[in-house]
């Protein structure tokens, strides 16, 4: 399967390309740092953050390295920086600049996962959302039944906003997963 097309159009901003990135590498990613870090909470921050950071920066991707490679790289990185911050507790602010990145990326066409969401009747949907994890379920709820923009979710959780979206990609995912198994 040739993957460097997805990647081209991710960096022209395609949601469809960063969607098939995130579905196709996130469970090497996770499962890498799960190994890692022996921990599902801090392997699947470490997944969001990676991909948000390589969301932001695949413009600088070189295409002579995998991909996953790349991936794993930033993931490492992303390990080391969050045991720094265990270790030194130092709150970093993201630059203006990391910020207008972050928020580049396209949220214009409906997903499959936002029509089979908006499909299912209410109270099938709250039964299939509590399945989720809670940080999941937040997301999903301040996206979908409290209607808030990416940038209103980013500031009610304190969050950066490119976190903000591979969650609520990561949350629609297994939401749709759950729908699906249940039908």
């Amino acid at each position: 399967m040739e993957i460097n097309p997805y990647i081209e159009k991710a960096k022209k901003g395609d949601q469809v390309a960063f969607t098939y990135l995130l579905d196709h590498y996130w469970n090497e990613v996770y499962g890498f740092m799960l190994k890692r870090t022996e921990n599902e909470t801090d392997a699947e921050d470490i997944a969001i953050e990676t991909f948000s950071k390589a969301f932001d920066k695949i413009a600088t991707y070189n295409p002579e390295f995998q991909f996953n490679t790349w991936l794993i790289a930033i993931a490492k990185n992303v390990h080391i920086d969050m045991l720094r911050k265990k270790k030194s507790t130092v709150f970093v602010e993201i630059t203006d600049e990391e910020d207008q990145l972050a928020y580049n990326i396209a949220d214009t066409t409906p997903s499959v996962e936002d029509a089979l969401i908006t499909e299912q009747n209410l109270s099938r949907l709250l039964q299939f959302i509590k399945e989720l994890k809670p940080h999941y379920q937040e997301v999903i709820q301040l996206r979908y039944f409290q209607e808030m923009s990416y940038q209103e979710i980013s500031e009610q959780l304190n969050e950066p906003l490119s976190n903000v979206k591979i969650k609520l990609l990561r949350a629609k995912k297994l939401l749709a997963e759950i729908i699906e198994n249940k039908q």
